[in-house]
């Protein structure tokens, strides 16, 4: 189907047609007009677009890529939408090029963010990619910017796609990171005890510092029915500096079944995980948990989750612990171009002295809006804790208030292939009733990340 209205005329050399086509569909396509250079000799848009079909008609794939690269350049809005919408559909269904497809459909919506039928597309390319949240918050948002009733009768055809689960996927991030605080410590230079006022060194004081942080996440799954998978995943995490003592890496793998029917998702697991800090192996965590996800209404996506672990912390036995953790969200469309969410979560840790064992509840809230080729995301967050025993050394029982905020950007204008500059400013204070809990820590982050 065509994806807008009778094009306007617009010309280029027919040069194109004669590179990119074979002479024999040139030939059929040109009417005779008599002997006359070929430099001189023009097609109008429409033109164009027909000696693509035909190509696509006598399988000549490559030639009506090349001629819909051309026209998806084109400086008119309408000609250069139809030919990436043209472009994209066939590297997904004649190519199997659902990266590339994705990238095109996304360039559309950030000229034309109302169109539905792309961002169906766009769903799809994600389901197929195994990204299935984002195929999900895609048709979320296609619902919210309203849906002609040609178009709204596909929506269940593309929801179904996403239990079309890929076998083997990933993902990766990569990006420097200025930080003021990189070791969440106080800038007092004395910390009050049962004993009076005892003087920090500088190793226990704040650090500043540029950082690079990697993420990822590698994953398999083998199918065992139309609704039933067994997914294993390994992911990490790192922030490293050049000052090595505060290095923080983060490694788990998890494995277990996950459930899909009627807009569910349920999906349990088990597995070990470790962190690194500085030099050394920080806590070996053994745990399970479980996550249910379940569309509400057309516009919303709930989530719930539960988790247990055993926490073995290798440098003080006595914050050795076991961890029971719950969280339930919900992410809406406002707009096919904004969206809104929030997290509600809690964390009992019970640690082998009292003291170190904690309570801990918060919430995240969290707005994006897209303008034009740039995705704009303001995250707020909140979270409070309290101890269950004062620790020996301290006058005071721990208790905390944390507050959050993020700003973060993805410039699609400036991507490079499927991937675009992401740029975050993250600030966090926490304030405690023991001084070497107590932290201010301001931070900026440039990466790249996927362009759709």
């Amino acid at each position: 189907m065509r994806f807008f209205c009778p094009l306007p005329p617009y010309s280029i050399l027919v040069i194109w047609a004669l590179v990119l086509l074979p002479a024999h569909a040139a030939a059929q396509t040109i009417p005779d007009q008599g002997p006359q250079p070929i430099s001189t000799r023009q097609f109008s848009a429409p033109q164009m677009f027909d000696l693509a079909t035909r190509a696509e008609g006598d399988q000549d794939v490559l030639g009506a890529e090349k001629i819909y690269r051309a026209l998806s350049e084109d400086p008119d809005l309408e000609i250069r939408t139809e030919a990436r919408f043209r472009l994209a559909m066939l590297l997904a269904d004649r190519q199997h090029r659902y990266q590339e497809a994705a990238v095109l459909f996304r360039r559309i919506l950030d000229d034309k963010p109302g169109a539905s039928r792309v961002r169906l597309e766009l769903a799809r390319m994600q389901a197929t990619l195994g990204n299935s949240a984002a195929a999900r918050k895609e048709l979320r948002a296609a619902q919210a910017g309203g849906l002609p009733t040609n178009v709204a009768q596909l929506v269940r055809f593309y929801a179904r796609a996403l239990s079309a689960r890929k076998p083997v996927g990933g993902s990766f991030e990569v990006g420097l990171a200025p930080d003021s605080n990189i070791n969440r410590a106080t800038r007092s230079d004395t910390l009050g005890t049962v004993l009076g006022n005892l003087t920090l060194n500088e190793n226990a004081k704040a650090k500043s510092g540029v950082g690079l942080n990697l993420q990822g996440q590698i994953y398999g799954r083998i199918a065992l029915s139309a609704t039933t998978d067994i997914l294993v995943r390994a992911s990490g995490a790192s922030s490293l500096y050049r000052q090595g003592e505060y290095n923080d890496i983060n490694v788990s793998v998890q494995a277990g079944p996950q459930f899909n029917w009627s807009g569910n998702q349920i999906a349990v697991y088990a597995g070990p995980g470790w962190r690194w800090y500085g030099h050394a192996l920080f806590t070996q965590t053994v745990g399970a948990g479980a996550n249910w996800q379940k569309g509400v209404g057309k516009r919303a996506q709930l989530r719930l989750d539960l988790s247990v672990n055993h926490v073995d912390n290798r440098r003080n036995s006595l914050q050795s612990a076991t961890d029971l953790a719950a969280s339930v969200g919900l992410d809406r469309a406002v707009s096919a171009r904004a969206g809104v969410g929030f997290q509600t979560f809690g964390l009992r840790e019970l640690a082998k002295d009292p003291g170190y064992s904690q309570a801990v509840l918060g919430t995240t809230m969290y707005g994006f809006r897209e303008f034009g080729q740039t995705t704009v995301l303001l995250s707020l967050g909140y979270h409070h804790l309290r101890s269950d025993a004062r620790l020996a050394l301290y006058p005071k029982r721990r208790e905390e208030n944390k507050v959050s905020a993020t700003l973060a950007g993805t410039l699609r204008a400036l991507r490079v292939g499927s991937f675009a500059p992401v740029v975050r400013l993250k600030w966090e204070r926490n304030s405690s009733t023991i001084a070497i809990y107590s932290f201010s820590r301001l931070s900026a982050e440039f990466g790249v990340t996927s362009a759709f």
